[in-house]
């Protein structure tokens, strides 16, 4: 009977901090530090196209979408690592789309073409 009317008699504040995805967890910091990405991809739209690596870029694609599955299959539910991975494929793509563009572009064939002549 205690505990019982120990749950009601606790505040917000220390429901959040005892809770499963609390931050006494790593439920609630690895979500708080993957938003480092997002904010770095947001960045990097300042970037030229040509300066962007492709391959990173793929990866934290592919990196967002398996952890957004993830997020649903544990328990609990980690809604904050949810959100925090949809952002990291939403930029990812983002640049992703960037980079391939660059590279169908005229300027990127003719500089690769240049390159091409310029060791042979």
């Amino acid at each position: 009977m205690a505990s019982t009317s120990s749950v009601v008699t606790k505040s917000a504040f220390r429901r959040f901090l005892d809770s499963p995805a609390g931050p006494k967890t790593i439920h609630f910091w690895a979500p708080a530090m993957k938003w480092a990405l997002v904010i770095a991809g947001i960045g990097d739209m300042k970037r030229p196209a040509d300066k962007l690596s492709l391959t990173q870029y793929e990866s934290l694609m592919l990196t967002g979408l398996i952890w957004s599955r993830y997020s649903m299959v544990i328990i609990p539910k980690n809604y904050p690592l949810l959100a925090v991975n949809i952002f990291v494929f939403g930029t990812s793509a983002i640049q992703m789309g960037r980079i391939l563009k660059y590279r169908m572009s005229d300027e990127y064939k003719l500089k690769t073409l240049e390159e091409s002549k310029k060791v042979a």
